[in-house]
């Protein structure tokens, strides 16, 4: 989701730029900011996702805001409001889990401009796309992680995700994830997950 420019009178963007060769003009790079709401498993993936397909029409700044979903828009409108040149995009990744808040991050973050890449019940879910579908109800991320250690060398683990696991997977999983809910109803809907959205936007439309 890219934010809306405000029709003000400052000077536009210095995008980095790469060439079009089917049209030989520049294109400019899409700048995206990541904020992820826990320390490590989003970030290594988003960061995985990043390395492996190298996509010359984006950058991508990962920021690590382990906290509720509300606050972890807070924070990203914030650094927004303090580097409002600096992006084209902002998204949060953060879990539906037990948090009581995510109606207002979600209204909050449209106000803002922000993208959401929410995942219900929990980010494993997506993990889990790479490999399978999966429509039944899953009360937690407790339900899924035996269904991922099927499927991961060693059984899956938060703190050391290897994105190899998954590189070769992840449009199969833009695929499955959408196939869950109508986009921008993840909230509602369990089992679903906006990360596809995200990942696109780092990965680009399949060629």
């Amino acid at each position: 989701m890219a934010r809306t420019p405000k029709p003000s009178g400052r000077r536009s963007p210095s995008f980095e730029s790469r060439l079009d060769r089917r049209t030989g003009r520049r294109v400019a790079r899409q700048r995206l900011l990541v904020v992820c709401g826990t320390e490590v498993t989003e970030r290594d993936y988003v960061q995985g996702l990043k390395s492996s397909v190298r996509n010359p029409a984006v950058s991508v700044k990962i920021v690590e805001r382990p906290k509720a979903p509300s606050q972890v828009v807070a924070y990203t409108a914030k650094l927004l409001a303090s580097a409002a040149e600096e992006y084209d995009q902002a998204w949060c990744v953060f879990d539906v889990d037990e948090f009581t808040d995510i109606d207002r991050a979600v209204t909050d973050a449209d106000h803002s401009g922000i993208g959401i890449a929410l995942s219900n019940p929990c980010f494993e879910l997506w993990l889990l796309l790479h490999f399978t579908d999966h429509r039944s109800h899953a009360p937690s991320c407790t339900h899924l992680v035996p269904h991922l250690d099927r499927h991961t060398a060693g059984g899956y683990s938060k703190t050391g995700l290897d994105f190899r696991a998954y590189e070769s997977t992840w449009r199969e999983a833009v695929r499955r994830a959408r196939e869950l809910a109508p986009e921008g109803k993840e909230p509602e809907v369990n089992p679903s997950t906006g990360m596809w959205r995200l990942a696109l936007a780092i990965g680009g439309p399949a060629t």
